[in-house]
């Protein structure tokens, strides 16, 4: 990742408008800002959230709150609470994610 042109500024992300995306079961709460090609957001999964799709874009992820489980589609699963993170690259590894108590993730892609 390359960060070029972004002056500083900050992000109350309070202020950012939330969009709701529907899981197979479960809603994802994003708060989204672009800085350039870099897309930051703040994600909240609802308790029971399943993606609805297999992933294959690269991210940056931490776990704030509540527990994410990723699943890779090679049958490898990962488990993140908070304080914990996972970072993958574009193309790499086909995941997709479920938190069955819900979760909060800062996510960089």
């Amino acid at each position: 990742m390359r960060i070029t042109a972004v002056p500083f500024e900050t992000t109350d992300w309070a202020n950012v408008e939330p969009t709701t995306h529907q899981g197979m079961t479960g809603v994802a709460t994003w708060r989204t800002r672009h800085f350039g090609d870099i897309r930051v957001r703040l994600v909240e999964y609802s308790p029971g959230y399943v993606a609805d799709h297999w992933c294959e874009k690269g991210h940056i992820l931490f776990c704030l709150e509540g527990e994410l489980h990723t699943e890779l589609k090679d049958g490898r699963h990962a488990v993140l609470r908070p304080g914990m993170s996972y970072q993958v690259g574009d193309s790499m590894e086909a995941h997709r994610s479920s938190s069955p108590q819900g979760a909060r993730l800062f996510i960089v892609d």
